[in-house]
């Protein structure tokens, strides 16, 4: 069912890093974005492939994990993922993708729990040191960064109480308070 994928699909931070994820894995899931709605069906969004542990080290070094998780600073060499996509916006077809990189992350993370692994949206990314250190062209301005591994920690949702910040407990389980249906349905 779709709603066990998205229970399943939370925001992993930490993996087996010694799993691989081939680069046919990779391009299925970018599959996914590719055939999802676009708006005005321009498709401007691109995307960069790594799976290598070079390629991967570049792209870690320059991405910032967890804001709310002050003291901890990524994950640790042997948690980190074994792949990333890094969705670009091609500036020669369109300067503005709309909302079109929320929809093919979530596809492409849907696809990724699907087979088994799981990933995590990384907006906070030094875009373009990113860009100059891979050489990737001028036109094609990094968006956000996809990590994706085998999961190697427990996310578990909570009832919202106050406060929306995510926590992890002594156990190192991801603790992610959720507001109630209730909450967020505007009765008028």
């Amino acid at each position: 069912m779709l709603k066990d994928l998205i229970l399943k699909n939370r925001s992993y931070r930490r993996f087996y890093q010694d799993k691989s994820i081939s680069e046919e894995i990779l391009s299925e899931l970018v599959d996914l974005a590719r055939l999802s709605p676009s708006a005005r069906n321009a498709q401007p969004l691109k995307y960069v492939l790594s799976n290598t542990h070079e390629k991967n080290s570049i792209i870690f070094k320059h991405l910032s994990w967890a804001g709310y998780l002050t003291e901890w600073h990524g994950p640790e060499e042997g948690e980190r993922p074994s792949a990333y996509i890094i969705m670009v916006n091609d500036t020669a077809i369109s300067s503005n993708f709309f909302s079109d990189n929320g929809i093919a992350s979530q596809s492409i993370l849907l696809g990724a729990v699907e087979k088994g692994y799981g990933g995590c949206i990384i907006g906070s990314v030094e875009r373009l040191q990113l860009q100059r250190e891979l050489e990737i062209p001028a036109h094609l301005k990094i968006v956000q960064v996809i990590a994706l591994g085998v999961p190697k920690e427990e996310v578990v949702i909570e009832e919202f109480n106050k406060d929306h910040k995510y926590w992890r407990d002594m156990k190192e389980v991801h603790h992610v308070p959720k507001r109630s249906l209730q909450d967020i349905i505007v009765k008028l």
